[in-house]
């Protein structure tokens, strides 16, 4: 996914906040409701140089003491009156507009976020995870800061300087036409300046997200990273990434701050102007002092305003390029979907039944490589059959084709006789127990990492699966037993008990279908024994394709498949295939006189 700003068409610059308009939809009462109370405040606003020109005409203009005090009185009373509403009409809109930049962004940062989970692998084959946090965190709370106070602000200055530079072309329009011919001469300018913050805002953003990839990739890996000593290299490469996102970043503020100080002195240069020409007709006696007081709150007001919008164009700016950044993420479309009109599966006694069909498979990112070629294989419900091969014959992949990761691009997998592509993804992956290799533990409790294989087991069937899984003493064992805090990614627990809450957490599945990727490649000479059991046990059941590298894990499979180069060169079982001496057979020769020397670690 590209990160450059100059590369992206005209018409996704110009798209700007629109992207953010299906999130703003659902609330439009009480975006409206808030735009009526920021309307209420700003008439209030204006209201205040009216009072005030009433308390210097009338007031100092009586000339009898006591009519002067009541008139005084009164007026500020009048003042009093508009204060009070302004505080009322503000105070609401403070909440309505905080409310709604929440709420929104809360609602923009779970579509992405959910848009994200639903994508292929393929995805993120391009994609940093870093790159996506960044997205959902920084990006969406750039987006609060313009919905939930610059936007509002913005509109209730647009209105207030609006209704000021109104009424000041009503009480003096010769001076105004003058001071308009002048404003307009300034707002080429800052609209030139304007996309320049845009484009620097952007391309901000998208550095800030390259600190996060580069984080995200290296605390993923800190032990790695720690034993080969490169604690200070990466910590020069992250400050590398951070130092060109400030430069970024100093390019945009010092574009900004050139535009906010071009603004408001052009702005104030102009209102001075017109307050001269007043002061002038008032020593002429053609206005009162009073006209003279309101003409001078309204031209502060008005250049007051013109500041404050200043700075907010360089917020919604800013806020523009980091929508464009969240609305490319959701637009992002999975070649991985579901078909128009999924077909129900048909259920079968036993397990499932699988057949590969002619599949032929490049990885996106690999296109000239085939990762399967030609592959036609059919499993029957309850068989047991097991993938070997070297390092890059197809087996992994096999797996990811069956969940409808990827999807291949000629040939076709059935199950039970439905296409998968025929198949929603829902039902098609609750039909199927994956154990990976490398075992997924979530910062959780024990209890609730093996219930995520059936949400809504209870607390029996975790522990009857735990216990199938030869899980359960060493949970009994944690301090807290089931309700133990597992840490992230499991690092309370050793390589095999990570492995064997796996094991349990698809044993609580019960699928039909049953994939094992090296699932015992983790434990220790005694685990594997009896989790193998355990396993032979659950496979009697169920339809069950296993990943071995360690042959010795599956001599009693029914059929064992050799892949070599994404093709099937041979089948068979572990004694006929020894005898044809082929393939398996020198991995087989291999490995089990290697295996009787080095026994696996936990």
């Amino acid at each position: 996914m590209s990160s450059t700003t100059n590369d992206r068409p005209a018409s996704s610059q110009a798209r700007s906040l629109s992207g953010l308009a299906p999130f703003l939809r659902p609330y439009r009462g009480r975006i409206a409701l808030a735009l009526l109370l920021l309307v209420l405040a700003a008439l209030a606003t204006l209201a205040f140089p009216l009072a005030l020109r009433g308390l210097i005409d009338a007031g100092f203009g009586a000339s009898n003491p006591g009519e002067r005090l009541m008139a005084l009185r009164e007026h500020f009373l009048a003042m009093f009156a508009v204060g009070a509403a302004l505080g009322v009409f503000s105070a609401s809109r403070f909440y309505m507009v905080t409310w709604l930049g929440e709420r929104v962004t809360a609602d923009l940062r779970n579509a992405v976020y959910s848009h994200v989970l639903r994508q292929s692998p393929e995805f993120f084959e391009t994609t940093q995870t870093g790159e996506v946090l960044s997205r959902i965190t920084t990006d969406t709370t750039v987006v609060q800061t313009v919905v939930g106070s610059s936007l509002s602000m913005g509109l209730r200055n647009s209105v207030m300087g609006i209704g000021a530079l109104v009424m000041l072309i009503v009480t003096n329009p010769y001076v105004m036409g003058q001071v308009l011919g002048i404003l307009v001469l300034i707002v080429l300018p800052a609209l030139y300046f304007g996309r320049r913050v845009r484009k620097l805002s952007r391309a901000s953003q998208d550095r800030v997200a390259d600190t996060s990839a580069i984080a995200a990739e290296v605390l993923n890996a800190v032990t790695v990273v720690q034993s080969y000593t490169q604690e200070r290299a990466e910590s020069e490469r992250f400050a590398a990434a951070s130092e060109a996102a400030f430069d970024t970043a100093r390019k945009r503020t010092r574009v900004r701050s050139f535009l906010v100080a071009f603004i408001i002195t052009a702005v104030f240069g102009a209102m001075l102007w017109g307050l001269y020409q007043g002061t002038q007709a008032v020593i002429a006696g053609t206005i009162s002092a009073g006209h003279l007081g309101q003409t001078v709150v309204y031209v502060t007001l008005l250049v007051s305003s013109v500041a404050v919008l200043a700075e907010v164009w360089g917020d919604v700016l800013r806020a523009a390029g980091a929508t464009e950044r969240l609305v490319e993420l959701m637009e992002a479309r999975s070649p991985v979907a579901d078909p128009p009109a999924p077909r129900p599966l048909t259920a079968t006694t036993g397990g499932s039944r699988v057949e590969f069909d002619a599949i032929q498979f490049h990885y996106p990112s690999r296109p000239q490589t085939a990762a399967l070629d030609g592959l036609s294989l059919a499993v029957q419900p309850g068989e047991t059959v097991a993938l070997v091969g070297p390092s890059g014959a197809g087996k992994t992949t096999v797996f990811q084709l069956l969940l409808r990761f990827y999807d291949p691009q000629s040939g076709s997998i059935r199950l039970n006789g439905v296409p998968t592509r025929e198949l929603s993804l829902a039902e098609l992956r609750a039909s199927v127990g994956l154990v990976p290799q490398d075992s997924v533990i979530f910062s959780t409790t024990a209890l609730e990492n093996i219930r995520y294989g059936r949400p809504g087991a209870s607390d029996d069937e975790v522990i009857a699966a735990a216990r199938a899984a030869f899980a359960d003493d060493f949970i009994r064992a944690l301090p807290e037993g089931y309700a133990s805090f597992l840490g992230e990614r499991g690092v309370r627990l050793s390589g095999g008990q990570r492995q064997r809450i796996s094991i349990a957490r698809a044993m609580l599945k019960n699928p039909p279908l049953l994939l094992l990727d090296e699932a015992t490649s983790a434990l220790d000479a005694e685990s594997e024994r009896v989790v193998q059991a355990a396993l032979e046990a659950a496979m009697q059941h169920r339809t069950t394709l296993v990943i071995a590298h360690r042959l010795a894990t599956i001599q009693k499979a029914d059929r064992i498949v050799v892949l070599d180069a994404g093709r099937i060169v041979d089948i068979g079982r572990h004694d006929e295939l020894v005898a044809r001496g082929g393939l398996y057979a020198k991995l087989a020769a291999m490995q089990f006189g290697l295996e009787t020397e080095a026994p696996t670690a936990s």
